[in-house]
């Protein structure tokens, strides 16, 4: 099989939930990174591009008719490039990224656009139709994160516990304290600012332009959901599930804006056009758990992607692990047999930090993985997110000497 080289890749920063992106249209929003890519690559014929994968979880609104076709087309890819919008959940954007992969390893692409897409502030209500003639009532529905429609078979059978409930379970099954999470939480906010004022984030973001009154425009060029935070004012909170829960808004992850574009290339295309391979996607594996636990999904599906890879979670100098809740979290890493504070695992902060564009966030766990890698001349990191209804995903990447 061909071999899957990651090129280049770059991100908007991720907006709050209307915050800064939130004036930016899904699919305007999903043409930014690839624009950047097309500026910054300007002697790739992009003409040559096979496929593009976006990832997007929501596509209820401005997102919908294939996202990924209109923001390639609106980030000036030529018509000839096709597009595909990949729906994983939570796992979108890695998924996009892995489909990339596969494609260039069986030899049936050679050169890929992969990432993701969400605009969380932009999700729209929904009304279904009426189900019966001259109807007088009807019920709208929130796009913006958890179930909608619900299947009465689905709740009798699984439930449909949301994002917040299944982190419950999590912390009552797992055992793990409301003073574990906010301290959890505590971590990835203080692990994110100390890499930002190092300036390590600046090497995968780019400038958004966002146009005011009067002609007037303002440049977001940084995550604007981090915010430093200690345990006393964490431990104010009031749990968002029950009374006496432990989660709260503090230890979990964010509704966010956000979007992120990745070059991937066969050996065939990097010779063809003289481009600079930075490392390899070396296995990607998903798996499936009960939905009311599915925050436990990237155990299992980590030791798919390792035991396709030939490695061994010991071998990994890196772990990005999607921090959709504290909770959720330290049950994947006790589950793995990793420490509540290993140092490898989100180093520059998670999620629950940097905030959860549902779309995006899978690829940019691969982007700040290789990049972290480069910085700190590492071989391997694993990559691996909870998703909703019960899956798991995981990626394996090695970066290559320069």
């Amino acid at each position: 099989m061909s071999e899957a080289f990651i090129i280049d890749g770059i991100r908007t920063p991720f907006g709050r939930y209307g915050g800064a992106l939130s004036s930016v249209r899904a699919d305007d929003l999903g043409a930014l990174p690839i624009k950047a890519l097309i500026e910054r690559n300007a002697g790739l014929d992009f003409k040559q591009v096979d496929e593009l994968y976006y990832g997007c979880a929501n596509q209820a609104g401005e997102d919908n008719r294939n996202v990924a076709r209109m923001a390639g087309l609106l980030a000036g890819l030529p018509i000839e490039v096709p597009a595909a919008t990949v729906n994983r959940l939570c796992g979108s954007g890695m998924d996009a990224v892995g489909l990339a992969a596969r494609a260039i390893k069986s030899s049936e692409a050679h050169l890929v656009i992969a990432g993701g897409v969400e605009s969380m502030s932009r999700a729209p209500f929904v009304m279904p139709k009426a189900e019966t003639a001259f109807s007088r009532t009807n019920k709208v529905e929130d796009t913006t994160i958890g179930w909608r429609f619900v299947n009465k078979k689905m709740k009798a059978m699984y439930g449909t516990d949301s994002m917040p409930e299944t982190a419950e379970n999590l912390a009552d099954e797992f055992q793990i304290s409301r003073a574990d999470q906010d301290a959890f939480a505590i971590r990835s906010q203080e692990r994110y600012a100390a890499a930002h004022a190092a300036g390590f984030f600046e090497g995968e973001l780019l400038n958004v332009e966002i146009a005011g009154k009067g002609g007037k425009t303002t440049t977001v060029n940084k995550d604007e959901h981090p915010r430093l935070t200690d345990a006393e004012t964490l431990g104010k909170l009031k749990p968002v599930v029950r009374e006496n829960g432990t989660v709260t808004a503090g230890n979990a992850s964010g509704v966010n804006d956000g979007s992120v574009a990745l070059i991937l290339a066969s050996a065939t295309a990097v010779q063809q056009h003289g481009l600079k391979a930075r490392g390899k996607i070396v296995a990607m594996a998903t798996s499936g758990v009960a939905p009311r636990i599915m925050g436990i999904g990237p155990v299992t599906a980590s030791q798919k992607a390792l035991k396709l890879a030939g490695l061994t979670l010991d071998q990994m100098d890196l772990i990005e692990l999607n921090e959709a809740f504290a909770a959720q979290a330290l049950s994947v890493m006790r589950g793995l047999g990793l420490a509540d504070d290993a140092s490898h695992v989100n180093p520059n902060g998670g999620a629950i930090a940097l905030g959860h564009p549902l779309g995006a966030s899978g690829a940019r766990l691969v982007l700040t993985a290789l990049r972290h890698l480069e910085n700190t001349k590492g071989r391997y990191a694993l990559c691996t997110m909870c998703i909703g209804v019960g899956q798991g995903i995981a990626m394996v990447i090695e970066r290559l000497e320069a």
